[in-house]
């Protein structure tokens, strides 16, 4: 493998060719139905499709997608075209594209784009980490306690598939749920100091690999909902300040079966 850090430069040209036409396609409707609730657009077929391609000629690697599948080889690019489909096909704009490489199950490059709210950011294993249109987190990860006042909040990310009382747990807590509806943004939101911690139980590599990369590259404590460190076949993803994931792990530990 080549280094990381050459590679998320051909990660980010990638993103930046398909970009004009996520903005251009807003609002597309559903066209193919994966779930009684979710569906992928035109416009995802086509970015899956155009990205799959440059990546794959820009470095010889193989693309694991979420609309056209793949397999979740030694080293593989994870790829989710449009993250957050519904608010994308609203009209909403929280919403945006992840592209990673995983290595041995593990994230070491990462591009989190977010075209409508014209926010980016991007690391590499042994590189630095890179966040565009939003604070840079260097003086907020890892400072946040939970029912504090400091930057983010106490805001914590949260699937719309939370259990209840996993949610409950969290305000009881002091801190403070929120649904974006795109995984990928609760993630690049921690990462840029918006938010103190996520959870979510996605078993799906292309909604978590950016960002597991991404929190800990700007400081953060990234597992799964055990306390184990996050890979690629992992079912469940906790992030977050240091005393934020704590806590988040607490709660799920008193709701757990």
């Amino acid at each position: 493998m080549n280094d990381p850090r050459e590679l998320v430069a051909l990660a980010e040209s990638a993103v930046d060719h398909v970009a004009d036409l996520f903005v251009a396609g807003l609002g597309a409707p559903p066209a193919v139905f994966k779930g009684e609730t979710d569906f992928a657009t035109e416009v995802d077929l086509r970015i899956e499709k155009e990205l799959r391609a440059t990546l794959t000629q820009l470095t010889g690697i193989g693309v694991y997608g979420e609309e056209s599948g793949g397999t979740l080889s030694d080293t593989i690019w994870v790829v989710d075209p449009i993250d957050g489909t519904a608010n994308y096909s609203a009209g909403s704009p929280l919403c945006g594209i992840l592209v990673s490489l995983v290595h041995e199950a593990r994230p070491v490059a990462a591009v989190a784009d977010f075209p409508l709210l014209r926010r980016r950011l991007v690391s590499a294993e042994g590189g630095t980490f890179r966040s565009f249109g939003g604070a840079h987190p260097s003086d907020v990860v890892g400072q946040a306690a939970p029912g504090s006042a400091t930057p983010g909040h106490g805001f914590v990310g949260c699937s719309s598939y939370l259990a209840t009382e996993i949610f409950h747990g969290l305000r009881v807590t002091g801190l403070r749920p929120r649904m974006t509806g795109s995984v990928g943004l609760d993630n690049a939101f921690v990462a840029q100091g918006v938010f103190d911690g996520t959870v979510n139980f996605s078993p799906h590599a292309w909604d978590n690999a950016a960002g597991a990369l991404l929190v800990k590259a700007a400081g953060g404590v990234v597992t799964d909902a055990s306390g184990e460190e996050w890979n690629a076949y992992s079912t469940s993803f906790v992030a977050g300040t240091p005393r934020t994931h704590e806590t988040i792990l607490d709660v799920i530990s008193q709701h757990s079966p």
